[in-house]
């Protein structure tokens, strides 16, 4: 009962966002459907769920709620927070992330063949940007927008037949997330250090617009990036000639060249290299061989300030298997440095959560709103999940375990059959 009644204040909190009335029960109902057990959360099955004796009329409002409804995906995404961010506690990092969905056809909005994260390989999906705050507890996201591909945003038959906002142009996913960081401080959410993989860390204009925002970063980067380390620095600019302007352009010849990160990783001595341990896995405790040096990325005509360059080498690999750049203090421990870096293990598991236990990729509709709705209930639903766990008996543990369905069944009629099941057919 404890479980209702905080479910119902929960859902109330934030149909305040909601500007109607009557949007108040399907919040509750579509919330509610994502928690219950059940193999897929599209709205016809949750329906048969939540009220398995008038499944064809709850079926209309919720999916006339998720998918029409002009309410706030991000008035509804800030009550989240309102309600959730005081459990999780002091915010670590702001996790960048992307994930994406498989889909056959090609009418599902931004469904395009392009890397798939779920598959591994590039096929027929959805992909989608996010931006967590994150501790070593828990993340939630907090910013959430489907990345349209150019195809799709150039097209304007498509675009009209999914209803994609006119303000909505392409972006680059890098693009989309400098635009939720921006939001989030513009919101004053508790900051943390700025995590993303390689897939944004290479972009320079992402960690320039990253140290814009008066935000620190710990970003991966490929092999092949080019730093100016101890002893490799560019050549001032010309001095004036005769009559002529001096020179603006700093140069570079056979003797100052920036160097590959990867290069670089060969060169260190051996006492560079350290054993670090930074949390205890499913299977024991996680720890592999780093070394860190200052170095100052190389851009063409500008030298930038001095950030870490942090390597990972384990000891059965031939070579180095990652890299980050990092803008966090230069007295930071290195044991420390390392565990802020390799915090974005947190997103990763969230997000398997959020899509196999509550669905996130499961919305069957092929219009924008109906796309970011859904996935908005699916945050709020998590936020609930990790609020209660968090203020629970879970409170003691450092991390979550896997999860328990907080909210019953309704009562089902005998020999019922839900609708979309197989046995209905």
């Amino acid at each position: 009962m404890d479980k209702e009644r905080g479910f119902a204040g929960y859902v109330a909190a934030l149909s305040e966002t909601l500007g109607h009335a009557d949007r108040v029960e399907p919040l509750g109902d579509y919330c509610r459907g994502l928690m219950l057990s059940g193999d897929r959360k599209s709205v016809e099955p949750m329906a048969a769920l939540v009220a398995p004796q008038r499944a064809g009329a709850k079926h209309q409002s919720m999916h006339h709620f998720v998918a029409k409804a002009d309410w706030s995906d991000a008035a509804m995404l800030a009550a989240v927070r309102e309600q959730v961010l005081p459990a999780l506690g002091a915010i670590e990092a702001w996790i960048v992330d992307d994930t994406g969905y498989p889909k056959k056809g090609s009418h599902s909005v931004g469904v395009a063949r392009q890397y798939c994260g779920q598959l591994g390989k590039q096929d027929n999906c959805q992909v989608a940007v996010s931006v967590s705050v994150a501790n070593e507890r828990s993340s939630l996201p907090i910013g959430y927008q489907l990345y349209l591909p150019r195809e799709w945003a150039e097209d304007a038959v498509r675009r009209k037949r999914a209803e994609v906002p006119a303000n909505i142009g392409f972006a680059t996913k890098s693009t989309i997330a400098l635009e939720q960081l921006r939001a989030a401080r513009a919101a004053r959410i508790p900051v943390g250090v700025v995590l993303a993989d390689a897939g944004y860390g290479n972009d320079t204009d992402f960690r320039l617009g990253i140290a814009a925002l008066g935000l620190t970063y710990a970003v991966g980067i490929q092999s092949s990036t080019t730093v100016w380390a101890a002893g490799h620095q560019p050549l001032p600019p010309h001095g004036p000639w005769g009559r002529g302007r001096p020179g603006t352009h700093l140069r570079r010849n056979r003797a100052h060249q920036p160097i590959d990160v990867k290069a670089l990783a060969h060169e260190l001595h051996a006492r560079a290299w350290r054993r670090i341990e930074w949390r205890e896995g499913t299977e024991g405790v996680l720890a592999s061989r780093f070394a860190r040096v200052r170095v100052r990325a190389a851009h063409r005509n500008e030298v930038r300030g001095e950030e870490w360059l942090v390597i990972e080498w384990p000891l059965a690999e031939t070579q180095p298997t990652k890299y980050w750049l990092t803008t966090l203090p230069p007295s930071i421990a290195f044991k420390e440095l390392v565990r802020l870096i390799k915090l974005r293990w947190r997103i990763e598991r969230d997000y398997q959560e959020l899509k196999q236990e509550l669905g996130l990729g499961h919305y069957e509709g092929r219009n924008w709103r109906g796309f970011h709705h859904h996935a908005t209930l699916t945050i709020a639903a998590y936020g609930f999940l990790m609020r209660a766990r968090l203020t629970g008996r879970a409170k003691k543990n450092s991390a979550f375990r896997p999860r328990e369905p907080l909210l019953r069944l309704p009562p089902q009629p005998k020999n019922f059959i839900p609708r979309g099941s197989p046995r209905a057919t």
